[in-house]
């Protein structure tokens, strides 16, 4: 639910998209492979259900070598609070919304969170980079150079 609520513009909104991706899922039971992550699976589902009432298409761009400069370590200028974060989360594109939940919230690695969203693992590592570069950006209080400790970063 946390994820749904997330991603859709309302609690309703993210109620009605569980509910399809429950009714995907014991549509479309047969087709989950046992042994493989059930997890993954509905969310991946999930995601394809936002899409799918979004009507967005993806729009990949390629990751850039300088997109990497900005990623090496925190230093807070002073306290980011929790609705700061929030707000600004909420702001960007769903595509990197979905990325950072999976990774830092969900705690997928960069391959689960792939599976998931069914793209490559380099979108992933792509969409991540952006996402922390843009809540930096929009946080305004991280210096070049950080942050990437403060999303989490584990992989």
């Amino acid at each position: 639910m946390r994820a749904a609520v997330r991603l859709c513009d309302s609690r309703e909104a993210a109620e009605d998209a569980l509910q399809e991706t429950y009714l995907q899922a014991w549509k479309y039971w047969r087709t989950f492979q046992p042994g493989t992550n059930c997890r993954a699976w509905l969310f991946r589902i999930l995601f394809n259900v936002i899409k799918k009432r979004s009507g967005e298409k993806n729009a990949d761009v390629p990751l850039e070598e300088s997109d990497f400069e900005n990623v090496l370590r925190f230093e807070p200028a002073g306290q980011i609070e929790e609705y700061e974060v929030l707000e600004a989360f909420d702001r960007l594109a769903e595509d990197q919304r979905a990325v950072l939940l999976l990774v830092v919230v969900e705690e997928m690695s960069y391959k689960e969170a792939a599976i998931t969203l069914g793209v490559p693992v380099g979108t992933v590592m792509s969409r991540l980079s952006r996402a922390r570069t843009e809540l930096r950006r929009m946080l305004g209080r991280a210096h070049p150079r950080s942050f990437i400790k403060a999303v989490g970063t584990k992989h």
